[in-house]
């Protein structure tokens, strides 16, 4: 009976083990497979853009009046890091329906009108990171007339590079630069890749009128018709930011290594005691801003200059050469829309491509940061809304997601309703 009772037993917990063994493998199959559907349906699955401004009930009109209750949430959206963007795979993943991308981005939906069109504008977009901002920017500033060449760090992630050829893959007049660099801080890494970018807009059908070179922080103040307007004032001039160099003369007067015996990049270039030569063509030495507004004339003068050429390999070993090597160009004699060697210092705040605020000028020139300080930079917050938008300039450098998004959603709604 005992082993009767045993062999009854054991049968029972060998067709319990089956049992639970099916149960599991149903269970795994149907899991695993509602996970395969969800990364075949993820891959073309349009992202959801987290808009705080609806979430919290925030009236960017009221922010823009500088209301205390609204300024009040927007800190606390600020404070709380509210916002979740979309990842770069997932702005990827977009990309890969372009029909669908371009209807639910919106950018079917713009159209310039004809005073616009008989104007286009080209655009460099040097970028490195954040998909989401970059994306939210070129629709800022798209107009189907216009031209816009993206180079991308080749230090960037493969989701952001997959991210970027995936807005250039759904929008014709978008494309990558044909040459990429490895853009290191204050190299002359930084200035090719705008200069690769210049060069693949010269050879566009587009016929532009201006070209205008962007990171990917930045944010327009303007709308397409409004800065072309500002331009035609501008009768070919081109609109940079040139002074006196004062204490930055050592950026050139010696000699800067990029990189170590070992080949390895030095986290910005390295002054040694070797004294440099003077530049080429007796030019003199101006500095400004590395971001500019330029002529398609004077972008023509770039091109093919054999000066343009030579000063460039001069600046080869210099410190930040793409904050003198614009400053200096503009004030050569006999370029397109040329600045007088003699005339006053062109500063920031006078020059509108862009409105940068600096920490050791805040109280002075401009109120204080509402956001956050990286770098001795103010990225802006929310409260600085109304200033952005009235003090003139086309641009807005720095801009965050991370820092405060309600800034950004602001300025799109601004710009939107104009």
């Amino acid at each position: 009976m005992r082993r009767l009772w045993l062999q009854r037993t054991a049968t029972k917990a060998i067709a319990f083990f089956v049992f639970l063994l099916i149960v599991f493998v149903y269970v795994y199959n149907f899991v695993f497979a509602r996970i395969n559907e969800d990364d075949i349906s993820g891959s073309t699955e349009m992202f959801v853009r987290q808009r705080l401004t609806v979430k919290y009930g925030i009236n960017c009109s009221a922010i823009y009046d500088m209301e205390p209750v609204e300024l009040g949430k927007s800190l606390a959206v600020h404070k709380n890091k509210s916002y979740v963007g979309p990842s770069d795979m997932k702005i990827a993943n977009a990309t890969s329906d372009c029909d669908r991308f371009v209807v639910s981005e919106g950018f079917d939906a713009i159209q310039g009108s004809e005073f616009e069109r008989e104007f286009p504008l080209a655009y460099s977009l040097v970028v490195h990171k954040n998909a989401d901002l970059v994306e939210r920017l070129l629709r800022a500033i798209y107009m189907p007339h216009n031209v816009y060449c993206i180079h991308y760090d080749q230090k960037s992630s493969d989701d952001f590079k997959s991210a970027m050829q995936g807005l250039t893959r759904c929008l014709p007049n978008v494309f990558i630069a044909s040459k990429l660099e490895r853009v290191q801080y204050a190299a002359i890494s930084r200035l090719k890749a705008d200069l690769n970018c210049l060069s693949d807009l010269m050879e566009s059908e587009v016929k532009w009128k201006y070209v205008i070179n962007l990171c990917g922080q930045d944010f327009p103040l303007r709308t397409n018709a409004e800065l072309v307007s500002d331009l035609k004032m501008l009768k070919g001039k081109n609109m940079a930011e040139t002074r006196q160099p004062g204490g930055k003369k050592w950026r050139w007067s010696f000699h800067h290594a990029l990189k170590n015996n070992i080949s390895e990049y030095y986290k910005s270039p390295l002054t040694i005691s070797e004294q440099k030569l003077p530049p080429p063509y007796d030019l003199q030495m101006f500095v400004g801003s590395a971001y500019v507004t330029l002529s398609r004339e004077f972008a023509l003068f770039v091109h093919w200059s054999p000066l343009v050429r030579d000063f460039l390999v001069w600046s080869e070993d210099t410190y930040s050469p793409d904050e003198h090597f614009w400053a200096t160009l503009v004030r050569v004699p006999g370029v397109p829309g040329e600045v007088m060697r003699s005339d006053p210092d062109i500063t920031e705040l006078t020059s509108k491509t862009r409105l940068v605020k600096w920490v050791a000028f805040e109280n002075i020139l401009y109120p204080p940061c509402t956001g956050k300080h990286v770098r001795a930079v103010c990225v802006y917050g929310a409260a600085e809304l109304r200033w952005l938008l009235n003090y003139g300039h086309w641009f807005a450098n720095k801009v965050d997601t991370d820092v405060d998004p309600v800034v950004i959603e602001c300025l799109e709604e601004k710009l939107k309703n104009r």
